[in-house]
């Protein structure tokens, strides 16, 4: 029987809560009423044919591409399926990468693709290694997935890196779909869309898990005009007519994204620079040191993660996410950028927890 649900989702949505709550994987929600829009301005519905068109160039002129190359979605779970399902035939093999963000996989084993994967190193920060890739890809190969900012450890594969991989493919005649919905939680010189490496690339995002938007649902894909023709095609079945409320609020919300990338940039840095201190004195714990994004993933050193997570969540009211949905059973991931304040008393509970393991 096909793969038909992730597992990560249901724990997520029934089990990730605490009063603690570590578990988030973006920053805190945007306030409704600081974006610079009132009730007169939304309209039920709209023209949005095959994408709504203020939106569409809004997305583009963020990007740097032509409107044509824009598919909205979503969020970002949906562009992934969207562009994985027009891609990909059933049987159709694909590489993605390990550790890797569980829905990504189960989207996959649902379209019936072959997964291969290679191999992200924790040894070396979970880099981005072109020769793991040249490693594992076949003649055979439709597909090369990947996460930038990595989902879950936040580490950035340089634009370099990527197009060596872009050359990989273009080798056996396979595309890359690159998930960068952390990538602008690089704040400083923040890296262009990998789409614009070549025809090779296309790239899925959003703006939940930086922005603090995700009840927007604002996601998009970027791909060639072809196959961005394609996969509005293939969205006909699944959301032939998008919620017109949320596309206004969408087109209001990217011309004010530095405003709304500032504000939860405050959090995420202070939260960051709390990591680093706990990941200095703690001997229990060992991490990567990654410099952005809001996730970070953490490896315990010593006896059962499940244990010690039933018993943080059970005593110490504090909630992670068990790293076996990234395929890391040894570890756990956390998530910065919702309330410094929350966080801080999350870490010093998991010292605690650790202190009595």
């Amino acid at each position: 029987m096909r793969h038909r649900h992730s597992d990560y989702m249901l724990w997520a949505k029934t089990q990730g809560r605490a009063k603690f709550n570590l578990a988030t994987s973006g920053v805190g929600p945007f306030p409704l009423h600081e974006l610079p829009v009132t009730i007169d301005q939304l309209e039920i519905n709209g023209d949005s044919t095959y994408g709504y068109a203020p939106l569409q160039h809004a997305i583009a002129k963020k990007c740097g591409v032509d409107p044509d190359c824009v598919v909205a979605a979503a969020g970002t779970s949906m562009a992934n399926h969207l562009a994985m399902a027009t891609l990909l035939d059933p049987g159709d093999e694909v590489l993605i990468e390990q550790p890797t963000y569980e829905l990504l996989t189960s989207t996959l084993l649902y379209l019936g693709a072959t997964v291969k994967t290679f191999v992200r190193d924790e040894d070396d920060g979970y880099a981005l290694d072109p020769s793991e890739v040249r490693r594992a890809i076949t003649p055979k190969t439709k597909l090369i997935v990947l996460t930038n900012l990595h989902n879950p450890s936040s580490a950035l594969a340089a634009g370099s890196v990527l197009h060596e991989i872009g050359d990989l493919a273009r080798s056996v005649g396979a595309r890359v779909l690159v998930d960068e919905v952390y990538l602008d939680a690089v704040y400083t010189n923040t890296p262009k869309p990998s789409y614009l490496l070549g025809p090779e690339f296309i790239v899925t995002t959003s703006l939940t898990k930086v922005y603090g938007l995700s009840g927007l649902r604002c996601g998009w894909i970027l791909a060639e005009p072809d196959l961005a023709r394609a996969i509005w095609r293939l969205n006909d079945l699944f959301a032939s007519i998008p919620a017109h409320p949320a596309e206004l609020l969408g087109v209001v919300a990217l011309e004010n994204l530095d405003q709304i990338r500032e504000r939860a940039r405050k959090v995420v840095e202070a939260d960051r620079a709390l990591l680093k201190e706990f990941l200095a004195r703690e001997e229990g714990i060992s991490a990567p040191r990654t410099e952005f994004g809001t996730t970070a993933i953490l490896r315990l050193t010593k006896g059962n993660v499940d244990d010690f997570l039933a018993r943080l969540r059970t005593e110490h009211e504090t909630s992670a996410v068990p790293g076996h949905f990234f395929g890391l059973p040894n570890h756990f991931r956390i998530g910065m950028g919702v309330d410094t304040d929350m966080f801080r008393e999350g870490l010093q509970r998991i010292s605690r927890a650790l202190g009595s393991w």
